[in-house]
C-alpha cells in the first residue's frame, strides 16, 4: 500500500499531517509518497481560498490546529509571520526531491515554520534556515531560479488539480482522496487489511 501525500510548508495542517504520516505508514507497512505542491497555485487553479480569509474561521482554525497538536503530542505554534509566501520554499522542495534529500528538507522547513516561528517570507531568513539545516543555501537559491525547477513546480501543482485536489494536506490511498489532517483516521482505515 502507498499513501500519496500532497503538502505545502505554509499550511499548518500539512505540518500536522507530516508529523503523523511516517509513523502511520510504518505501522501498516505502507510507503509514503511525498508530493510537494504550491498551495497558492492550486487555489488559483481551483478557485479555492485559505480558511483564514474569513477572520472568525481563521481564529477557529488555529485553535483547532493547536488542539490537534496537543492530541498528537507535537510542538506547534502559529507562525507570527503567517501567511507565508511558500513559493521559494516549494521550489526548494522540488530541488530537494531531485537531490534525494526531500525528507530532511521537509523537516527543516516544516519545523522552521510551525515550531520555530521563523520569518520565511524574508529571503535572508530562508537562507539562514537552509544553512542551519545543513544545506548549501547558495546552491539552493541559484537552483530554484532555474526554468526547470519553476516549470516542475507548476506541472506538479497542475497535476494535483487534475487529480481532483483543491487544498492541502491531501492524502490518497488507492483511489480514495482524504483532505485535511483531521482525516488521518480514514487514511489509517484505508491501510488496514
Amino acid at each position: 500500500m502507498q499513501v500519496t501525500f500532497y503538502y505545502d510548508y505554509g499550511s499548518p495542517a500539512s505540518y500536522l499531517a507530516w508529523t503523523q504520516l511516517p509513523t502511520l505508514c510504518a505501522k501498516h507497512g505502507a510507503t509514503l509518497d511525498r508530493r510537494p505542491i504550491l498551495i497558492g497555485g492550486l487555489f488559483k487553479i481551483t478557485g479555492n481560498q485559505s480558511p483564514v480569509t474569513i477572520e472568525a474561521k481563521g481564529d477557529w482554525f488555529f485553535q483547532d490546529m493547536s488542539r490537534f497538536a496537543d492530541r498528537y503530542g507535537v510542538s506547534f505554534r502559529k507562525n507570527p509571520f503567517f501567511i507565508i509566501n511558500s513559493l521559494p520554499l516549494m521550489r526548494g522542495a522540488i530541488w530537494a526531491e531531485g537531490e534525494g534529500c526531500l525528507e530532511d528538507y521537509d523537516r527543516v522547513m516544516f519545523e522552521a515554520c510551525w515550531v520555530n516561528g521563523r520569518n520565511l517570507n524574508d529571503p535572508a531568513e530562508i537562507m539562514a534556515t537552509l544553512r542551519d539545516g545543513g544545506f548549501d543555501a547558495d546552491a539552493v537559491a541559484a537552483t530554484i531560479q532555474t526554468d526547470d525547477v519553476k516549470k516542475r513546480l507548476i506541472d506538479v501543482t497542475q497535476a494535483a488539480a487534475d487529480r481532483g485536489l483543491f487544498g492541502v494536506p491531501t492524502m490518497i490511498v488507492g483511489d480514495d482522496m482524504h483532505f485535511g489532517q483531521d482525516r488521518l483516521d480514514w487514511v489509517e482505515r484505508a491501510l488496514e487489511p
